[in-house]
């Protein structure tokens, strides 16, 4: 059967920390987790057929990548790649932030696809030759994909994606990686697994450090706040939003609704204002664009014995 666009992606759960790779019936595979847009690419077996570029919900937007579509002339008629987009900035680190302006981009997408050129880093291989691997082992398409590279002496904007089976190489690029833009964690797939389309059979880990931030809002009330609203202060000493917490559970919002105070009269709508003079401390991955985190953080602990110069500037990664 060949594939034909849109095709369902196989998807990964997340966990706290990775699985075991030692002494798993068939193995363990850990490859980085690149912070870009999931994307899967189809080379139609058809001559003719246009080159296909969907995103993880199956929409299409190979005309917002044309540096892509065009490049695809150097890979294999029939091949359908999984992998991560991702754009490089004049510094040479990856930008989430000009990968959202490609994704978006209309009728200047031919601009900035020679200003801001992108990368599809693959991770695995769904189809080669119009022959469906979604049976095989991710072992058999890891080396197929890799065979692919090799063969077809691949270069950027092709990129593969690493892989391994060392338990130190995996910590190393978890926990040392991901100090580097872009990279924000591993994903875990076993090496016997085929490729289920639309199940988490996949762990992902992100990499969460601990920090700390000023409380200067929350929604719900006083009494009963739901989310925290995190801030801080640039190098002009205005506050500005880093960040949202996930709800609250009841215990620690209970405990917290105590020390909040109101910036002002209370607001006839939600977020409720706070003086910022409370820090807290919270999880949070490494994925950032200007100082903002892009997923949710964790409330850890009211800071008590830190005071608002504790904490770190905005902007700064930790």
């Amino acid at each position: 059967m060949v594939l034909r666009p849109p095709v369902e992606p196989m998807l990964a759960q997340a966990r706290e920390t990775l699985p075991p790779l030692a002494g798993v019936p068939g193995g363990v595979a850990v490859q980085p987790k690149f912070d870009g847009f999931r994307a899967l690419l189809n080379n139609p077996l058809r001559e003719g057929d246009p080159v296909s570029l969907q995103t993880r919900r199956g929409a299409l937007f190979q005309d917002r990548f044309p540096d892509l579509a065009a490049a695809a002339h150097s890979l294999p008629d029939g091949l359908v790649l999984d992998g991560e987009l991702a754009v490089l900035d004049p510094r040479g680190q990856l930008s989430f932030t000009a990968l959202q302006r490609r994704a978006t981009a209309g009728r200047n997408a031919r601009v900035l696809a020679a200003e801001m050129p992108a990368h599809f880093i693959a991770f695995d291989v769904l189809q080669r030759d119009g022959q469906e691997l979604l049976d095989e082992p991710f072992e058999r398409r890891r080396e197929v994909l890799e065979a692919l590279f090799a063969d077809h002496r691949l270069a950027p904007p092709w990129t593969l994606c690493p892989s391994t089976t060392d338990p130190a190489v995996a910590d190393e690029w978890l926990y040392e990686w991901t100090d580097v833009a872009g990279l924000e964690g591993v994903v875990a797939k076993s090496l016997t697994g085929r490729y289920r389309s639309g199940v988490r059979g996949w762990t992902k880990v992100r990499r969460r450090n601990s920090t700390e931030a000023l409380i200067g809002g929350v929604t719900g009330s006083l009494h009963r706040p739901q989310v925290l609203l995190l801030g801080r202060y640039d190098t002009t000493g205005r506050l500005r939003l880093v960040g949202k917490t996930v709800p609250l559970k009841p215990g620690p919002a209970r405990d917290l609704a105590g020390h909040l105070t109101a910036a002002g009269p209370d607001p006839p709508l939600e977020p409720v204002l706070v003086v910022p003079v409370l820090v807290a401390e919270i999880s949070a991955d490494v994925s950032q664009d200007h100082g903002v985190w892009r997923h949710p953080l964790r409330y850890e602990r009211l800071r008590m014995d830190a005071a608002e110069f504790d904490v770190p500037p905005f902007g700064e990664m930790r």
